[in-house]
């Protein structure tokens, strides 16, 4: 299979970009062309820049009238792509305009579900980390988290915490799966890895944690278990932190703090701790992973979250009597073009659409795959006005009145 590279150097600002070339027309025929729209809805279509174009309207739902906001990405123009918005570290959050502006995106939505709460676990913090997995910049940041301990809506049967939307180095977007593989290695003799920075490991595990995780509490890796997200945490940890490709300390209770570049942080509970307890100081550990990907596809950028779209048809499985407000992410034209789409949250519409709705109206832009990203008071979809040279606005009404920081986001670049 394919293997996804891992992630190099320290955490931190993710790197900037290029300044967006500065487009001022409206989206006319090419517009509607570009979302898959009648010729006779252009109009309703404006130029955010070369290759986007930004949409909202009213549709029907079972709970009432919605509200969409929709971005329409040209990927067959060479100016043009996707990438992960966040926060330079795993375990943060930021709101999606800021970090549209940090890393000059032209326009974006909020992303994959995330630990926003740990109300099961006295004592122990939330990480703002994210759910699945995630590639920025062609490198991998994490793994998925196991599938009892996800946050958010159950998934499609046969679907898991491993379901991404990407996009390929050879410029598709696309569904995919992305599944951890590593190891670290003590005398020539390999130890499988069960996570890296991951806020859950399963049970029994060792995870890697790197600069790439942020300085949050390790804690909450140990929590939960392989059925259950609340139940309790492990008693049975153990620590080791490795410095270039040395042990230099160990502790009983996973820490907390900034991981320094070319270290790397080795967390374990139950079996996988009594493991990590027969390492001594100064004995050389080698750590290596990377993420393989089930389309053999090697990304430049992906974000977790669940498919809800395949082929034109809906996935059977997710409830379709709740209805919320919710992002999503469409793709067609074999992965050409993608429809960033989210729901107003303001009074009116707060009710939104169930899953299998937003399925639908995915389609009806001209998606034929449709994924799921966190709803309810995460969605947020930003654009730069038109004929603005620089600088993002919220489009959307968030539910909670404000934006809420995220865990990370997609973002689109041009230039």
């Amino acid at each position: 299979m394919t293997r996804q590279q891992k992630r190099s150097g320290a955490g931190g600002t993710p790197p900037r970009r290029r300044s967006p070339t500065l487009f001022v027309a409206l989206a006319v025929v090419a517009g509607a062309t570009l979302a898959g729209a009648d010729p006779a809805d252009a109009a309703t279509w404006t130029g955010v820049a070369p290759g986007v174009t930004y949409r909202h309207y009213d549709l029907a739902g079972a709970a009432g009238t919605a509200h969409a906001h929709v971005l329409g990405v040209d990927l067959a123009d060479p100016r043009v792509r996707l990438g992960l918005l966040y926060p330079g570290v795993v375990a943060a959050r930021a709101t999606v305009s800021s970090l549209a502006a940090r890393q000059r995106a032209v326009a974006g939505v909020n992303g994959d579900f995330f630990d926003i709460t740990e109300t099961q676990h006295p004592g122990v913090a939330a990480t703002g980390a994210s759910v699945g997995p995630a590639v920025a910049g062609g490198m991998a940041l994490k793994g998925a988290v196991p599938d009892a301990q996800r946050f958010g809506p159950a998934p499609p049967p046969g679907t898991d915490t491993r379901a991404v939307v990407g996009v390929g180095v050879d410029g598709r977007a696309r569904l995919d799966s992305l599944t951890l593989d590593g190891s670290y290695a003590v005398a020539g003799r390999r130890v499988p890895l069960g996570g890296v920075n991951q806020y859950a490991l399963p049970e029994n595990s060792v995870g890697a944690y790197t600069s790439e995780w942020g300085g949050v509490s390790r804690r909450r890796a140990t929590c939960g278990s392989d059925t259950a997200r609340a139940a309790p945490c492990s008693t049975r940890t153990y620590e080791v932190t490795l410095r270039r490709g040395r042990v230099v300390s160990a502790s009983v209770t996973p820490g907390s703090g900034a991981i320094a570049a070319g270290s790397t942080v080795l967390v374990g509970r139950e079996a996988g701790a009594q493991r990590l307890k027969r390492l001594v100081t100064g004995q050389r550990v080698a750590v290596r992973y990377v993420l393989t990907s089930a389309s053999r596809s090697v990304y430049r950028f992906a974000v977790g979250g669940f498919p809800i779209l395949s082929g034109g048809r809906p996935l059977a499985g997710p409830d379709t009597s709740v209805s919320a407000v919710r992002t999503a992410v469409g793709v067609g034209d074999g992965g050409r073009r993608v429809f960033l789409f989210a729901l107003d949250g303001a009074g009116p519409y707060r009710r939104g659409l169930t899953i299998a709705e937003v399925a639908a109206a995915l389609r009806r832009l001209g998606a034929t795959e449709g994924f799921s990203l966190d709803g309810g008071g995460s969605s947020t979809l930003v654009a730069r006005p038109p004929g603005a040279a620089a600088g993002v606005t919220v489009r959307n009404h968030p539910s909670d009145g404000a934006e809420r920081p995220v865990a990370n986001g997609i973002g689109v670049f041009v230039g």
